[in-house]
């Protein structure tokens, strides 16, 4: 299993190779692997594993050993980032009997202090704030 900071990590590095060596659209299995791959790299850039590392990654996991989730489970929040119960309980089998309602609150919590957002919601904030310092302003 991977996660789409993984993917997103390999298949940029191997977009940097290809670009190096040169290797481009040559036959047509060639250009469907280029479509697979641009169309993968911008979906994953607009998501939050675009800003992720492997401290990141890395930190995140030790964080979530004490909760006693399955590798699966702690893929899918690495990967979705919920930021709310419902979500938890989508990605997390049996959490009503497996987790408390403290503990839920703590891993919604974990996932906003470790991982990095949505660039796209935090770029809107970005510009509501400044819309909002503009108003002020006048």
């Amino acid at each position: 299993m991977l996660s789409n900071y993984e993917v997103f990590k390999l298949l940029t590095d191997l977009k940097e190779q290809r670009k190096e060596s040169g290797k481009n659209k040559h036959s047509t299995g060639q250009q469907n692997l280029n479509t697979i791959m641009y169309e993968t790299l911008k979906h994953l850039s607009k998501a939050p594993c675009s800003r992720q590392s492997p401290e990141i990654v890395k930190d995140f996991l030790t964080t979530m050993k004490p909760h006693k989730l399955t590798k699966a489970e702690k893929l899918q929040l690495l990967n979705h980032r919920p930021q709310t119960a419902v979500e938890i309980q989508l990605m997390v089998e049996e959490s009503e009997e497996r987790l408390s309602e403290q503990q839920i609150e703590e891993l919604i919590q974990t996932v906003a202090d470790i991982l990095p957002g949505d660039p796209e919601l935090e770029n809107t904030a970005a510009a509501d704030a400044e819309i909002d310092e503009a108003g002020e302003e006048l």
